[in-house]
């Protein structure tokens, strides 16, 4: 097995990754659309009509003048699928962040990324742990981004549940969203993990964001019907769909526990993946 050259591979992820980031900061993939679509075309509120028209037209902006369809330009997650014949270096984590750094300067986006302390700005979307990188094994050398603003991720919330509250878990993702109310900009699309310890949880909801959302299990329907009873609508203002989709990831957990995690994203699922080009 030939392994390709380190430098080589070096600007072949830096590339991709910039790639990624562009696309995801400017246009949604077409499930996420489609469910948008499908909402707009289902509301019966004329305020909420009036906000789906709203953000109909700021997709569509985006799109014609290749510009971020949110000024909250996230702060960069990515995931990496790595093949047998590359090797999980250090450089791979910095041809990530390099491919980040360009991204911020020409897409551009928003210099989000701060020390959570000293709250200084490193002006480039990289440092203080950032980008949050996630690596796993795969037949394909990828890099999907997945973009997160905080109105959505201010609000996501994890509950350590006893097994015996497993009826609980319903309950605990309604009160998530009515706690949150207008502020993660509704429509939303909500990530569930259950299961896995306390961390792994909320890295299931978030990945849960990556999975299609123009289809839903049974108990992802009760899940979003349940939400959409409240009533919260688009914007905050009332109306049929205070979220456009739930998607749930599960895991094997201690016999103990039950760890359930509700990631938020506002209707601008953003997200792209790209296969790195070597």
């Amino acid at each position: 097995m030939q392994i390709p050259e380190p430098d080589l591979i070096f600007r072949a992820l830096s590339d991709a990754t910039f790639q990624a980031y562009r696309e995801a900061a400017i246009r949604l993939p077409l499930d996420v659309l489609k469910v948008i679509g499908n909402a707009a075309l289902a509301e019966t509120d004329p305020v909420a009509r009036g906000e789906f028209a709203n953000i109909l037209k700021n997709i569509r902006t985006a799109g014609e003048l290749g510009v971020p369809m949110c000024q909250d330009t996230g702060v960069p997650v990515i995931y990496l699928t790595v093949p047998p014949d590359i090797p999980l270096t250090p450089e791979l984590y910095d041809a990530v962040a390099e491919g980040v750094r360009r991204a911020t300067k020409e897409v551009p986006l928003r210099p989000n990324v701060v020390d959570p302390l000293t709250r200084h700005n490193t002006n480039d979307n990289t440092g203080a742990g950032m980008p949050a990188i996630h690596v796993k094994p795969g037949k394909k050398f990828t890099v999907t981004v997945l973009p997160k603003g905080a109105g959505a991720e201010n609000m996501s919330r994890i509950a350590m549940l006893l097994p015996s509250q497993k009826d609980q878990i319903g309950k605990f993702v309604v009160e998530t969203v009515y706690l949150a109310g207008s502020r993660p900009c509704p429509p939303i699309i909500i990530g569930v993990g259950i299961g896995g310890t306390f961390d792994g949880a909320a890295a299931l909801a978030k990945e849960a964001l990556l999975e299609p959302v123009d289809t839903m299990t049974e108990y992802e329907q009760q899940l979003l019907y349940a939400v959409n009873k409240l009533g919260i609508g688009a914007m905050g203002l009332g109306g049929d769909f205070t979220a456009l989709a739930v998607k749930v990831k599960t895991a094997g957990c201690h016999t103990a526990s039950l760890p359930v995690a509700v990631n938020i994203q506002c209707w601008a699922n953003r997200h792209a993946t790209v296969e790195v080009k070597r």
